[in-house]
């Protein structure tokens, strides 16, 4: 990255706790060969469990094939969503240095580390809300230091109505928010059971942005910046990167011991208690 782009990208990133960086990623030689390896993965699957459907393009597999797998089965997805996370050309792209420059352009005299179990490919199926990542900061469910950014890559277009990340630009500056647990009436547990405290009131005060993006393009957004899923009301499901860097040099993450959350399977409560809401009976347990 040249001193300029790296400039301009921290200028605005400084602001808005985000930014869009357009074509980051190389497509033939980052992008095409983790949506191969996930086209065999599905391939796999599908001869294993006798489903008849199109595997001859990562796209098809992708919106056909998968979306047939689960509605044979919705458990045949889990299978697919934990391989996935294992081929090999995505941890390449994860662990690339090109990643690591960028952490440091925008931290300077920052030490990146990838935090363990904050990275993964995933897939928002049409209408589950389940699994649904709501208006959250990143630092609660991650942990391992209050100065950390997401990184995130679609693996398809995304377009209005496959739901973009939505942002709301400049809420990093309120620091780490208190959360509560609320399985929201779906069963949700972990990170997606987590609510902000006065989310309402709190969101209210910003602009929202939900960039339309390509693959190779990248968003990157502070640990700190409140954002969520879209709600995907396409006919077949959004795939997208997501891993998380932070840094060692952080003066809580060295208090914490660069600790994990729900990921590591840390109580989350235990680890930064001044974290969880007073709000009655909604405190984390």
């Amino acid at each position: 990255m040249t001193p300029s782009i790296a400039s301009d990208v921290q200028d605005r990133f400084g602001v808005d706790g985000y930014v869009v960086l357009p074509g980051f990623y190389d497509l033939a030689a980052d992008v095409a060969p983790i949506q191969e390896g996930i086209r065999r993965i599905v391939a796999f699957l599908c001869e294993k469990y006798g489903v008849d459907a199109p595997t001859g393009s990562a796209v098809e597999a992708m919106t056909l094939a998968y979306p047939a797998l689960i509605a044979r089965n919705r458990a045949w997805g889990g299978e697919v969503y934990d391989a996935i996370k294992q081929i090999p050309a995505f941890l390449r792209l994860v662990s690339r240095e090109q990643n690591d420059d960028l952490f440091r352009a925008l931290r300077p005299g920052s030490l990146p580390g990838i935090a363990a179990g904050g990275y993964g490919i995933r897939i928002d199926n049409p209408g589950e809300e389940k699994f649904r990542a709501h208006w959250h900061q990143e630092f609660p469910s991650q942990l391992r230091s209050s100065d950390g950014i997401v990184f995130w890559s679609p693996l398809l277009p995304v377009t209005e109505e496959m739901g973009p990340v939505q942002i709301a630009a400049g809420s990093q500056a309120e620091g780490p928010i208190p959360v509560y647990r609320d399985g929201k009436g779906v069963g949700a547990t972990g990170a997606y059971a987590l609510h902000l405290d006065q989310s309402e009131e709190r969101l209210a005060r910003y602009d929202r942005a939900a960039p339309l993006t390509k693959p190779g393009d990248l968003i990157l957004m502070d640990f700190m910046t409140l954002h969520q899923s879209g709600h995907n009301r396409e006919c077949f499901p959004r795939w997208s990167i997501q891993f998380r860097l932070f840094n060692f040099a952080d003066p809580m993450g060295v208090r914490i011991g660069w600790r994990g959350s729900f990921a590591a399977g840390e109580d989350f409560g235990e680890i930064v208690p001044e974290l969880i809401a007073a709000t009655p009976d909604q405190g984390l347990k």
